[in-house]
Formats: structure tokens, sequence, C-alpha cells
């Protein structure tokens, strides 16, 4: 059984199976990405001799349809994929009563109790919020701009990590003014160097950077689709405040985990005060034995999505005994393909491996975007030994055509052919 249920944000979105991932991640981001590079490839087209003198702008409402409509796809698929295994799906908020029962309570507040002999956490976190006046009233977050009804208009982009960043870069690119306030370093973390050269190119984009500067209030000037706010914000140095008039707030300063309001306390997991997370040991196991976490929830463990699917699958493995059969090609769909309604049967990936020696790669082809890069860096890999057990206990890179080959799967018939269809 699979239970599934999203707490509307402050601003009332929500959205259906598949996680953060699929529904306010990585997949309408990327495709967002891709409308802003197709931007870009419109202005340098004229360079390679393509002409055109009519006005070209982007139509937000258009955007956010098609790439929601792309997601509800991906939704129905996972709904039909746990029909077809007979996994029962419950769209109830899940909270622990007892040993090895649970309360599952539905969206019109109806409660049903569940027992199992074994139990997998994996709520994810949700983005963190200010504590200032005025921003769950006023602002947004990732969970809600895949999906606004309406243009943005001029941003502010509170927070300087890599979802910050993403988003402030698309936007921009989409040709809106788009301001991103930092209160210390861009990508706290990261080889700050790049980090640097990250923010320099932005800038270059016409990101516009308030630095050491922290938001302290968010007033409503005026309502509508988007409106206007007024930000006051005070350096991180001094008592100098500054403020400014957005359209829109977008809040990129974080996440926190989903786990302190299900009930762990009532079965003794044992939970992080600080952080909220959830330490398990090398095998996924919590201080209960009998209950399992994956994700991002997990203490000191990369929030990733790969990281996630990866430690779901060899959970499976260990608990239920799946199959390990090997495979070798696949037809696959590329996520900058699907709003364009390109073909889905057409990029192929196909390994050959030599069975006589540790099932090494030998061969190693691509039919897709960005081949040539994607080749280049598994042909350094295949020369120092490359095999297919080393492919997939390898974390993909998100969303990309190369994670193909870390996730390859059992094909069962020689006419391949991707879940998702086409427009």
């Amino acid at each position: 059984m699979v239970l599934d249920f999203v707490d509307p944000s402050p601003r009332g979105t929500a959205w259906g199976l598949g996680g953060t991932c699929v529904n306010v991640g990585c997949i309408p981001k990327k495709l967002m990405h891709q409308a802003a590079l197709l931007g870009q490839a419109l202005i340098d087209s004229r360079k390679f001799g393509w002409e055109y003198s009519h006005q070209v702008k982007h139509n937000w409402e258009t955007m956010t349809e098609a790439i929601q409509n792309h997601v509800g796809s991906l939704n129905w698929g996972y709904r039909q994929a746990l029909r077809e295994k007979a996994v029962a799906y419950v769209n109830s908020y899940a909270e622990f009563v007892e040993h090895h029962k649970i309360k599952a309570t539905n969206g019109k507040g109806q409660e049903t109790y569940y027992t199992a002999a074994k139990f997998v956490i994996a709520t994810g976190e949700r983005p963190r919020y200010l504590g200032i006046q005025g921003d769950k009233e006023y602002c947004i977050t990732s969970d809600d701009l895949f999906s606004l009804p309406y243009c943005p208009g001029a941003t502010l982009v509170v927070g300087a990590s890599y979802v910050a960043l993403e988003c402030a870069g698309f936007l921009a690119g989409l040709g809106l003014a788009v301001t991103v306030m930092v209160r210390s370093v861009l990508l706290r973390g990261f080889d700050q160097e790049m980090a640097e050269r990250v923010g320099a190119s932005l800038q270059q984009l016409g990101v516009r950077f308030l630095r050491k500067f922290v938001p302290v209030e968010v007033q409503q000037l005026e309502k509508g689709s988007p409106g206007r706010l007024k930000v006051v914000a005070k350096s991180t140095e001094g008592a100098e405040t500054v403020e400014g008039v957005y359209n829109t707030v977008l809040l990129a300063v974080g996440r926190d985990s989903s786990a302190r309001n299900i009930g762990l306390e009532k079965i003794g997991v044992r939970v992080s005060e600080k952080t909220g997370r959830i330490p398990v040991n090398d095998v996924e196991q919590t201080s209960v034995p009998y209950v399992y976490a994956v994700g991002d929830i997990l203490e000191g463990r990369p929030a990733l999505t790969p990281v996630a699917v990866q430690a779901g699958k060899l959970l499976a493995r260990r608990l239920f005994g799946g199959r390990l059969e090997k495979v070798y090609h696949t037809l696959f769909w590329p996520v900058e393909w699907t709003v364009a309604c390109r073909d889905n049967n057409t990029c192929y990936a196909k390994i050959i491996c030599n069975k006589f020696d540790n099932d090494r790669v030998i061969g190693f082809h691509i039919l897709g975007p960005n081949a040539g890069e994607i080749t280049q860096g598994f042909a350094a890999a295949m020369k120092c030994g490359l095999t297919k057990q080393l492919l997939d206990d390898t974390i993909g890179i998100h969303p990309t055509c190369g994670e193909v080959f870390t996730t390859l799967e059992v094909t069962k018939s020689a006419g391949l052919d991707v879940a998702q269809k086409g427009c």
C-alpha cells in the first residue's frame, strides 16, 4: 500500500502522485529552463542566418499549461503502474498511532486505520519560510512557481541556493526583471570559485544581486495577478535598510523535513531535534527495526531524487528479494522533448557487455540529444574498466539523458516503448 497526501502550500497549491521532483522540482524546472534556452536560441539564430521581423514574446500561461499537462500525465502513469503491480493507492495523510498501526485521514477528514509488518517513510521535505511579517501571506516558493497561473513579472528571489539561482536564471531568460537577495555567499557548501562564476553568468543574463541583505517585512501594495509587493530588507553587516517593489517574491531559503507530524514519537522512531531528519543505518533502518526511511528526510544523506530512487530500489531488493536481471538497451524520452511533443520512441540507449569478464562494458551507443558529450564522459569510464554493476551502482544526474544508463531495466520485447505517450 502507498499512502500519499499533499498538504496545500500557504498559497493553496497542491499536486498529484510522484513527489517533489516530478511535480514541483526537477521536471517542471528543467522544462522552464528549456523554455528560456529556446528564447536564447532565437537570439542566437540571427547569427546563423535566420531572419524574422515580427515581434517575438513569451506566453507564460501557454508554457505552464503545457508543463502541467505533462506533469499530470506522469501522475497518471504512476497511478497506472501501481495498479498494474496490485499496489493499493490511498490519497490520505498517514500518522502512526501505535506499533504496526497507522491512521489515514483523507481530504474530507474521514479516518481509516491500517496495520502492516513493515513501513517505509519517504515523506521528503517542503520549502522553508522566513518567519517574518507577510511571508506566508504574500510570498511564493518552488511549491507554487511551476503552476503559477500568471506571469510573475518583476521577481525578487530570496536565497542563494541552487534552487534560487536556477529559478532566477530561467525567469531572467524568459525576459523578466529578476533580483536575487543573498544573505552571505552564493551556493554555500559548493566550490566558491565556481559559485562566483555562476553568479557572474547570471549577471550577464541581466540578474541583479543584492548582497548581504535579508528581508524583514513584506507588504502588499496592490492586489492582482501578480500585484505589487514592497520588501523591506536589513543589512547583515550593519543597521542599513533598503526597500524595493516587486510583483512577486520567491523564497528559496532551504527546505525542512516532513517527518515531524506523522506520529513517529508514538512508536519510538528517533528524529534529530536539530534538523527534524531521521537517522538510519547502512540499510535504511530507523531506530525501530520494522520502520525504514529513504529520501530527503534522512539525516546526513544527499537530498537528491536519484539517490532516493536508488535507495528505494535497493531496500526493496533487500526486503523482498527482487530479481537482478541484466539489461542492455532501452528507448527513452528526453524531458526537453515532452512539451514540444517530439516522438517518444526515437531516442535509444544501448550497452554491450562481456559476460566472461565481469560484465565489462565493451560497447556504448546512444541516439539522442547531447550524444557526443555523453559518450565522451562514458568513454573515459570504459577505459577504466566500467562494468554493468558499476553503472547500476552509479547515481544518475537528474534530469539528463545520460542518467538512462544508470537505470536500465528489463526489456520485455524488441518493440521497445516508453510509458509516457506523446501529445
